[in-house]
């Protein structure tokens, strides 16, 4: 199974993610063959995405960039839309790709909606922080939403990457939830802020410090990189296989996998 893996490395985050689901298949000794690792930033971007491609070049992984900023600016320097921009920088992507022969695709932090061609082409999995009909949208958005949704349950999945933003089909999710004896303290403040301010000014003033929302996104991220792990492991051991239309199937196993008990039982042997 050999993986693309595309992120925009816009933080930390898509560090660890990379270096940390490295690091596990290594522990259980799974061959991971990361064939090509995309960046739609070039050095000098960004400090973050800097980092990112440095840590890349240590894993002496090949590293395949092209500016989506720039593309973009150009694009509309010519009078091209959206949509068209879209789908002329993902054939520049694909071909950069296409010399590597890629089973499948992992976007973790990659930023942009991948052209309805690039989806048919390559089965893609897409990591992102919410439960299925969940909030879209990056992890910022998503746990203010839940936090004016007042939800009891969060979560993460990977769903097949599609032209429709966090919407394809499941494959895998993990859950958690957001009540009881170390979150119900944190919902009564925000409750109580909630009488004198609303939540869009709470988030201006307090940003990603709020307790609640700090809360939720360290449980969140605690839990992404096991679950991306877990997903691309039931891939490296044949349990999971693409078709080439980018439909995920198994023989053995009922789609989306619930892999909350693996992503809870890893956590516990760090702890």
């Amino acid at each position: 199974m050999r993986i693309g893996w595309l992120t925009t490395g816009r933080d930390q985050a898509a560090c660890d993610l990379l270096s940390g689901v490295v690091e596990r298949a290594r522990q259980d000794e799974i061959e991971l063959d990361v064939a090509a690792v995309f960046c739609d930033r070039e050095r000098g971007e960004s400090h973050e995405s800097d980092l990112f491609l440095d840590l890349v070049q240590g894993l002496g992984y090949p590293t395949l960039t092209l500016s989506s900023a720039v593309s973009w600016q150009r694009a509309q320097g010519s009078g091209q839309d959206r949509r068209q921009w879209r789908e002329e920088f993902h054939e520049q992507v694909q071909r950069l790709l296409g010399p590597y022969r890629l089973n499948v695709l992992v976007l973790a932090g990659y930023m942009l909606i991948v052209s309805p061609a690039m989806c048919r082409r390559y089965p893609g999995l897409n990591l992102h922080p919410a439960l299925p009909q969940g909030p879209t949208g990056t992890w910022q958005k998503v746990i203010w939403q839940l936090m004016r949704d007042n939800v009891e349950q969060s979560g993460a999945m990977i769903n097949l990457m599609t032209p429709e933003l966090d919407r394809g089909p499941v494959v895998a999710l993990d859950s958690f939830s957001l009540r009881g004896p170390k979150w119900d303290p944190l919902w009564k403040q925000l409750q109580k802020k909630l009488k004198t301010q609303t939540l869009d000014e709470i988030a201006a003033a307090e940003g990603e410090a709020e307790p609640l929302f700090a809360a939720i996104r360290a449980c969140g991220a605690r839990r992404e990189i096991p679950l991306l792990y877990q997903t691309i492991k039931q891939f490296a051991i044949g349990k999971l296989q693409t078709a080439g239309s980018g439909a995920v199937f198994s023989e053995s196993a009922r789609l989306p996998l619930d892999l909350t008990a693996q992503v809870d039982e890893e956590l516990a042997a760090q702890s």
